[in-house]
């Protein structure tokens, strides 16, 4: 996903240049001290302390120009030593390095149309309007040729020398980096006819601006299908940054700040000592296993700076360093760092139920439809909605239509291809409905979230999503107690896979083979894992197979103490404690990093569970401030949860067939810290008797935030600083404002 970040930072260096200079010649005006925001979008004094927004920002800076750290092949690195230079008259860097032939790389990869193009986009687009001065004449004429010559929709025409289109174009962060970079491209030359598309720059502002509204409305409405992503996050920051900084209609840049607003407190509410600790709807191993490798981590450094450890490259948080606009509001900065502890629930999604009973004409209260138009196969396409049964008349109509299905994206289904051209369109609908279990495993749907959350640990969780169903990308829970020491489950879609690095597509620990019923109250949870699909053994519904086993990542040599005792693995992390309790008898996986990826660590991290894909975890929080380590560990193992299977299996023997593995479990636990919590495969969670809502309505609910569902407005208060945001969605125009004191 890069394209499109050179594309973006190309957008920005051209706007620039036709905003702040007559020729944009070689020898422009020298570097300027940085000022105060240019515009401040929205009202009220309520933003982060200037001189503390530009002492972060330079830090950053300082690091992504040390001595030595200049790419000239790659855009953001370019940003950053002009945006230093900008700022330090005294800073020198070789700009005559930053040649054609330096980013051929990226144009090459661009005239390919690879994926993540329009990432690369955006980085263009940043980079050619914002410094135009620090680029060479023919450089400036590359990108703006590429530039014209980008497709940016899926309906624009596709040259003959490209056999197949392999953009990502649906996904929901791809969506807003398409459409900003076609934006601020057409705002850049609204009178120039784009090579491939054949429209006018300005058509091509009008083409963008009216999916770009109905995508900020929907974030309004619903918040992110992508929620929580410490992937993805990034993505969506910088496409809409590339708005806030560059898009001359004020209405427009406000909006997406006011996004940005989101995407930031959400991160921030789930903040522990550097990690994005949270459940996720889409991530990888790579950034589970520790927050240093998490696309999130040096941006929430930058802002936030609750963690000591060092940053870690040169990457997306350049849209926000090099910001004339933007600033952090500060509620929301006190909101990373606020001591109190509390519970945050926060509800996010398209509300969307494939195993509903198949209609012809399917209605929504919601004014969604199930069309082709754009707009709906935006907000569906965008929650991963492409195999549900409302959805598949236009995904087939779509797939075809553009003929997709020889792209990268789709080659693997090429066993489905045959089904799909071979049946009527009524019959592929229950078709879809049958094996949602399956075929609905990127669907990112209507979510539900608890967050424990102290100084010393934090626990999240997805509560009650999809039980028992297959899961690409989604991480269900996590406890987290800093960058390094987290724990979580999930159940292996395969085993251990050999390679150096962690590959995303690898379900042993990206996704989960079948996601747990999960209930979460407080600082503790419960985790019952029972699939409710069955391995087949011809294709093609063999790809869709799992392993006899559930698995937790617990990386003993990020903890300063590790005891096991009576089922439970326990650990402390400075003042932070976490217990895990597995129904199933556990032991150690080793690895050996000569044969299969194992990232950064170097002991022992895998406990796995073996003897069925069935199985309860149980996990409990703890800290100092409450307790010692081992009055924690003695409260924790005093009583034994009470776990009962469905099927009659016990916990050393698996299970006799399939329909016993689906079963299912009943528990009961007397928590320390909340209470006896019983819960089952069916029925509701009780606490000391009380039945507990998993699924509340509020948009977001904490001592720090509120927002009702569906309501566009949202507030954030933290120690008398406060934020709120109203898209407008009655009709009144949007607001931001900012208070503090």
């Amino acid at each position: 996903d890069t394209s499109d970040f050179d594309i973006c930072n190309l957008l920005a260096l051209a706007v620039l240049a036709v905003a702040c200079s007559n020729e944009g010649g070689d020898d422009g005006a020298g570097p300027s001290e940085p000022t105060a925001p240019v515009e401040q979008l929205g009202t009220g004094d309520g933003a982060m302390d200037e001189a503390d927004w530009q002492a972060r920002t330079e830090d950053y800076l300082r690091f992504a120009t040390a001595t030595g750290q200049l790419e000239p092949g790659a855009p953001l690195s370019v940003m950053a030593h002009a945006e230093q230079a900008r700022r330090d008259p005294d800073f020198e860097w070789d700009r005559d390095r930053v040649t054609v032939a330096a980013l051929q790389p990226i144009f090459d990869k661009l005239e390919s149309f690879a994926d993540t193009s329009d990432f690369d986009i955006c980085n263009l687009l940043a980079l050619r309007l914002g410094y135009p001065d620090d680029l060479a004449t023919e450089v400036r004429e590359e990108i703006d040729t590429q530039l014209l010559a980008f497709k940016y929709w899926q309906d624009e025409p596709t040259p003959d020398r490209i056999p197949v289109d392999d953009h990502y174009y649906w996904t929901e962060n791809h969506q807003v980096i398409f459409l900003a970079d076609e934006y601020i491209a057409g705002q850049t030359f609204p009178d120039e006819r784009f090579t491939n598309s054949g429209m006018t720059g300005e058509e091509h502002m009008d083409h963008a601006r009216r999916l770009l509204d109905h995508w900020i409305g929907l974030r309004a409405r619903f918040g992110f299908s992508e929620w929580f992503s410490n992937v993805y996050a990034t993505e969506d920051i910088k496409g809409l940054m590339l708005l806030v900084e560059f898009a001359e209609d004020r209405s427009l840049a406000t909006r997406a700040a006011m996004v940005v607003d989101l995407v930031l407190a959400e991160l921030a509410a789930h903040l522990q000592a550097g990690s994005f600790g949270a459940t996720h709807g889409r991530s990888y191993m790579k950034d589970k296993s520790t927050a240093l490798d998490e696309d999130t981590f040096n941006t929430a450094k930058m802002l936030f700076d609750d963690t000591a450890e060092p940053y870690q490259g040169v990457d997306d948080a350049m849209f926000l360093s090099r910001a004339r606009r933007y600033r952090l509001p500060e509620a929301i900065r006190r909101l990373a760092v606020t001591e109190e502890v509390g519970v945050d629930r926060s509800h996010m999604g398209i509300p969307l139920d494939p195993d509903v009973e198949i209609t012809d004409d399917p209605e929504r209260p919601d004014g969604l439809g199930f069309t082709s138009s754009d707009e709906d196969k935006m907000a569906w396409f965008g929650a991963g909605a492409l195999t549900a049964w409302q959805v598949l008349p236009s995904t087939l109509e779509h797939i075809n239509g553009f003929d997709l299905w020889e792209s990268e994206v789709y080659a693997e289904f090429g066993d489905l291809r045959s089904i799909a051209e071979s049946l009527p369109v009524p019959q592929l609908q229950g078709l879809a409905r049958s094996l949602s279990a399956q075929l609905g495993l990127i669907l990112l749907p209507e979510v539900h979230t608890e967050t424990w959350r102290s100084p010393e640990a934090m626990l999240s969780s997805a509560q009650d999503l999809r039980p028992g169903l297959r899961s690409q990308q989604v991480h269900a829970w996590q406890a987290t107690l800093d960058a390094n020491a987290e724990v979580f489950t999930t159940h292996p879609a395969n085993p251990p896979r050999e390679g150096e690095e962690w590959e995303d597509g690898d379900g042993y620990w990206t996704g989960t083979a079948s996601m747990p019923r999960t209930a979460q109250h407080g600082q503790a949870a419960i985790h019952l894992y029972a699939p409710q699909y069955e391995v087949a053994d011809a294709p093609p519904l063999d790809a869709f197979g799992y392993e006899p086993e559930t698995h937790a990542f617990f990386p003993q040599e990020h903890f300063d103490e590790v005891v096991e005792r009576d089922g439970w693995t326990i650990g402390r992390k400075g003042d932070g404690y976490v217990a895990l309790w597995s129904w199933r008898p556990t032991t150690w996986r080793e690895h050996d990093p000569d044969v299969v990826p194992t990232g950064r660590l170097e002991g022992t991290f895998d406990l796995v569970a073996e003897g069925g894909a069935d199985n309860v975890w149980i996990v409990e929080m703890g800290r100092a401030a409450d307790q010692d380590f081992d009055a924690f560990v003695a409260s924790v193992t005093a009583s034994g949860p009470e776990v009962t299977s469905r099927a009659g299996v016990l916990p050393d023997q698996p299970a006799a067939d399939f329909a016993a593995t689906k079963a299912g479990f009943d528990v009961r636990w007397q928590s320390p810290s909340e209470g006896l919590l019983q819960f089952a495969w069916t029925g509701p969670l009780t606490v000391d008797g009380e039945e507990v809502d998993l699924h509340p309505e509020a948009r977001w609910d904490s001592p720090w935030t509120a927002a009702a569902w569906e309501s566009g407005r949202y507030r954030v208060e933290v120690d008398g600083a406060t934020l709120d945001l109203d898209f407008g969605a009655d009709g009144a125009g949007e607001s931001r404002r900012l208070t503090r004191r």
